[in-house]
């Protein structure tokens, strides 16, 4: 499946050439930074605290975290993931404690707790952003107008850190997506929401996505282009979901 493919993003050779659009909207943990390992690592962490608490003998494995976890806003993904074990919690608010006792849990105290656990690696170990990611921001032309659209309610802190939050103009995170209340990935409207904030047509865009959540997001938008980066997701899978390129790293793109 081809997506959006036209002329005026095709070089002589025949090959897509996304940066030519006029705006760009990346996803954050596994495009431009591999903080998609840390959120791995918490996962399985608190998952795997939680079904031993309960003696559930089935574990949490990478395969449940790229089913059912993978770039959805937090909340969701705790609660697909406890929908697959056919475990019932109850919902919960915000502010619930992360540290909520046995017995007591609500699936956004889990949320939280894997939250806590991300920042505390996260401040232990510094984030590197992927150098291929550097390099294809360096190519693109001055024009660019470039955001980020992250379920990830710590996308500002990860940014600062990796040092590259002056190179977007916004950031669409699970807060501004909260505050303005909409839905997350696979629903288009994070990345939706991006486009107008920097003023540019989605069919002149391209979603940059390592989560098939987020490549569906992007093909239900009508994006120009979604460039699909395979991080462990899959080829496959991401090209069913509306990948319309598929790269392992985006320097491949230059």
């Amino acid at each position: 499946m081809d997506l959006g493919r036209s002329m005026d993003a095709v070089t002589d050779n025949g090959n897509e050439t996304p940066s030519r659009r006029a705006g760009h909207l990346f996803d954050l943990d596994g495009v431009i930074t591999p903080t998609a390992i840390v959120h791995m690592k918490a996962w399985e962490r608190m998952f795997t605290d939680f079904l031993t608490s309960r003696g559930v003998s089935e574990p949490y494995t990478d395969a449940d975290y790229f089913a059912h976890v993978d770039g959805k806003p937090r909340y969701d993904g705790v609660r697909t993931f406890l929908q697959s074990r056919g475990i019932d919690l109850p919902e919960g608010a915000d502010d619930d404690p992360s540290d909520q006792a046995e017995g007591a849990e609500t699936v956004r105290g889990l949320g939280n707790r894997k939250n806590d656990l991300v920042l505390d690696l996260i401040r232990a170990d510094g984030v590197a952003p992927y150098p291929g990611t550097v390099a294809y921001l360096d190519s693109l032309e001055p024009t660019a107008r470039l955001a980020v659209v992250s379920s990830s309610r710590n996308a500002e802190e990860v940014l600062r850190s990796a040092g590259l939050r002056d190179r977007f103009e916004f950031v669409v995170d699970g807060n501004v997506a909260a505050a303005e209340s909409l839905p997350g990935k696979p629903a288009p409207d994070t990345f939706l929401h991006a486009a107008r904030l920097l003023g540019v047509d989605p069919a002149d865009a391209v979603v940059y996505e390592d989560a098939v959540s987020g490549v569906a997001a992007g093909a239900a938008g009508g994006f120009a282009e979604v460039v699909g980066v395979d991080r462990g997701a899959g080829e496959e899978a991401l090209r069913e979901r509306g990948a319309s390129i598929v790269v392992t790293d985006l320097e491949e793109l230059l």
